[in-house]
């Protein structure tokens, strides 16, 4: 099993993968397995959730820290923090949004979902808070509501599976939904994405005008939300498509 190369002094390309709100790294367990069985080197980083600024620059570290060319891989919220921690980094060779926001500067996460047509995802939220320093000072971070997720979320997914994500996913932060995207690297970078048709949580009309707006090449595929989790084999070849086009 030969490892893949880039262009770029033929050192190995490395898949890192950055996963969305509510969920954890688990969610690409599937995408995983495929590219490693066609010898694809691939990483998996873990999104703290906190915040557009906090999550993207501890990104950004991460993607630093992986020798060679890097190809960005974002599912839904991750799409925003990839968008902004490859902007910051010189090895991101291209970027794949997975069901994933891709924002313009200035953008807030919260502002764009509003006009989505297609998202029920602000009714199926719960508000919780979480310590933010000193003080007792709290902010406000969401969870999908358990009787609402796999609606939302995870509808061609089985029930079973689905009823364990929604008790194992993690809080996100509202600034997640707050702050504002930097400059978005998506506008000097290569990007692929998929938009699954049935989308209720990132909202199919959205990601579908944002990937429109960045150029990407797009691949449509009938499913919910978590498309990773529910047809990873079609996640997959586009990641291996975006690898074979960078090589």
């Amino acid at each position: 099993m030969s490892e893949t190369t880039s262009n770029s002094g033929d050192r190995p390309l490395t898949v890192v993968l950055v996963h969305g709100a509510y969920a954890d790294s688990s969610s690409w367990n599937g995408v995983i397995e495929l590219l490693q069985a066609k010898g694809i080197q691939v990483r998996a980083a873990v999104n703290p959730l906190r915040g557009i600024s906090i999550d993207s620059a501890y990104v950004t570290s991460f993607i630093e820290q992986v020798p060679g060319p890097v190809l960005a891989v974002g599912h839904s919220y991750g799409g925003a923090v990839i968008t902004n921690a490859a902007a910051n980094v010189n090895n991101v060779v291209g970027l794949v949004f997975v069901a994933a926001f891709a924002p313009d500067e200035g953008e807030s996460l919260g502002e764009v979902e509003a006009a989505s047509k297609d998202s029920v995802l602000g009714s199926a939220q719960i508000a919780l808070q979480y310590p933010a320093g000193v003080g007792g000072k709290t902010l406000n971070e969401f969870i999908v509501n358990p009787v609402s997720f796999r609606d939302a979320f995870a509808a061609d997914v089985a029930a079973e599976q689905t009823a364990l994500m929604a008790v194992t996913q993690r809080p996100v932060s509202e600034l997640a939904f707050t702050e504002r995207t930097g400059a978005p690297a998506w506008k000097k970078l290569p990007s692929w994405t998929v938009v699954a048709t049935g989308d209720k949580a990132a909202g199919t009309d959205v990601i579908r005008a944002q990937a429109e707006r960045a150029g990407a090449t797009i691949t449509e595929v009938e499913g919910s939300h978590v498309i990773m989790v529910s047809q990873p084999q079609i996640v997959a070849e586009v990641i291996e498509g975006a690898v074979a086009k960078l090589a």
